[in-house]
């Protein structure tokens, strides 16, 4: 009997506790911003911005703790190469082309022209091009990746299949995201939880955590933090808010995903596990 079984187990565990970081770590900071929402303070954007690094400080807590018990990195990891930073290039293109094309396929069927008329003034409200970039690339692919990718989607591969687990991924990662509709100022409130932006904002996380989990594969977490970033800074510059636009992205992310998941397979195959040693005169299992 190998000690597969104990390994998956300790796969769970980690899972879970690293869920319970990113939720309680997340959703504490945004219901403090929730709180100060009415009041104007602007202690809000900051309550805000902390709320993002739960699922950074949940895979640094698993990091932590695989060290100290001395466990392997599991199998399903990507690490980093130097052959990643190739790849970050094409898939920022990638990443930021669908959404292009998928805003003229929306305009075709009837939807808002693609405009970069408020590009500039978004840049001009994060403080110019810099601080945008940077705020925008702090404020979701540099604390949530490292997480949801690189912590927690090698452990669930363990037991399910890439599909599943980004389903699966892709659910929980909507559901973290709620309690942005509630804080003023986010492009969550601005939507609106119960209209139909909102809903298929939510629902996109779905196809978005397929397309992350499929630069995870191919190139580790600097390959998902790439497409992360270059969805969510194409949609802020072109301000995607009409219902057609947004379901547009989401089938077309949907698709490519699929496609991707189900025709390419994984950069990195993991080894196969060594067998048990075998004792002479002795059982092989305790």
């Amino acid at each position: 009997m190998t000690d597969a079984s104990p390994r998956h187990d300790a796969h769970r565990g980690d899972v879970a506790l690293f869920m319970a970081i990113a939720f309680t770590a997340s959703w504490a900071a945004w219901a403090a911003a929730i709180g100060l929402s009415a009041s104007s303070s602007p202690l809000t954007g900051a309550f805000h911005m902390l709320g993002a690094f739960g699922p950074l400080l949940g895979a640094l807590v698993i990091r932590v703790r695989r060290g100290r018990r001395g466990r392997p990195v599991p199998e399903r990891a990507v690490r980093f190469r130097r052959a990643s930073l190739a790849w970050t290039p094409s898939l920022l293109a990638g990443a930021s082309g669908l959404v292009l094309a998928a805003a003229f396929i929306a305009h075709a069927a009837g939807g808002p022209a693609p405009s970069l008329d408020g590009a500039m003034d978004v840049m001009k409200d994060y403080g110019g091009p810099a601080a945008f970039l940077v705020g925008l690339l702090i404020g979701g692919p540099l604390t949530e990746e490292p997480g949801w990718r690189g912590t927690a989607y090698p452990r669930m591969r363990a037991t399910l299949g890439r599909f599943q687990v980004s389903l699966v991924l892709g659910a929980i990662w909507a559901v973290w995201h709620l309690p942005l509709f509630f804080i003023d100022g986010t492009v969550q409130n601005d939507l609106g939880l119960a209209c139909p932006s909102g809903v298929l904002f939510t629902v996109s996380a779905v196809p978005m955590a397929m397309l992350c989990c499929y630069a995870y594969e191919r190139a580790g977490v600097l390959a998902s933090i790439a497409v992360h970033f270059a969805t969510n800074a194409t949609m802020v510059l072109l301000d995607v808010r009409e219902p057609v636009t947004l379901a547009m992205i989401t089938g077309i992310q949907a698709v490519v995903a699929v496609a991707l998941l189900a025709i390419v397979r994984p950069a990195d195959r993991p080894a196969p596990a060594p067998a048990a040693p075998r004792l002479q005169g002795a059982a092989s299992a305790h």
